[in-house]
């Protein structure tokens, strides 16, 4: 019998719904976690967006998302650790303790990839004392390589974990995210690593479509559709010793115009074939 007891969708994944929509077709589903996006949350209202859920049972698995920190000037780095205190504020009223942070790439008209990894670093160290007080965890996600120059200069688990490793584990955790590790070499060493670490703060799951969409933020799809090896990553997270939430996001324009409630059908029937029986 299939379980459902750790499936969550993460807002993405039905993007022309509102939160309001995104809750009732979970619960109707039997979905029981959402991991919301920030502009979601904005749209209902902070307040709002939070009794919304908790009325309707769900728990909320992450909150999507802080990050980008690689400005180079003082202006821009002010804003942005402005941004990131407020998403920590609003992961607190939500009721989840895990932020997702995509770190950001190069400032423009940078090709200094090490100052602005460095520049990560130390906005990081801003960031954690502030994230401490508040309870939450700041949530390293590396991207997929095809993304360093403008979203995210951490592509493996191995630099996201080298990047936390200074801060204490309840801090600073990692995302495992099948999409956008699923190549790298060094994959079970890391999970392993990160598993030993106790920073292993979400497990991501969606495909890696062939060929890559004009737009390659919108090349995943629903597990099965590419070339992800769900069982195998699956195995590793579950034998590092990961038992959260499993959040399914996909951003994918087809996905995006089908009916949401098809959308989540199809979620469920790929979730309970390739992902839940491994991990």
């Amino acid at each position: 019998m299939s379980d459902f007891s750790r499936l969550s969708i993460n807002s993405a994944t039905t993007k022309k719904w509102t939160l309001a929509q995104v809750v009732e077709g979970c619960v109707n589903a039997g979905i029981p976690a959402v991991g919301p996006w920030r502009d979601r949350v904005e749209e209902a209202g902070l307040d709002k967006a939070a009794r919304l859920i908790k009325d309707a049972g769900l728990r909320v698995s992450s909150l999507c998302r802080g990050g980008f920190l690689t400005a180079a000037d003082a202006e821009g780095q002010a804003a942005a650790l402005a941004d990131n205190r407020a998403a920590i504020l609003e992961a607190v009223a939500l009721g989840t303790r895990e932020l997702f942070l995509v770190v950001g790439g190069l400032a423009p008209g940078e090709k200094d990839v090490v100052a602005a990894r460095q520049r990560v670093a130390d906005r990081l160290a801003d960031l954690v004392p502030f994230a401490e007080e508040n309870g939450v965890r700041l949530v390293l996600e590396p991207l997929h390589p095809m993304y360093a120059a403008d979203r995210a200069l951490i592509s493996t688990l191995g630099q996201a974990l080298d990047l936390a490793a200074p801060f204490d584990a309840a801090s600073v955790g990692v995302a495992v995210d099948t999409f956008h590790v699923w190549w790298d070499p060094e994959l079970k060493a890391q999970i392993e690593r990160a598993g030993q670490e106790n920073r292993i703060a979400s497990y991501q799951v969606s495909d890696f479509n062939m060929p890559i969409a004009a737009d390659p933020l919108l090349s995943r799809g629903y597990m099965g559709d590419g070339v992800v090896d769900f069982a195998t990553i699956g195995s590793w997270v579950r034998d590092a010793g990961y038992t959260g939430d499993i959040e399914v996001e996909i951003f994918n324009q087809e996905i995006w115009d089908t009916d949401g409630n098809t959308v989540l059908a199809t979620v469920k029937e790929r979730y309970a074939e390739l992902v839940q029986p491994y991990a």
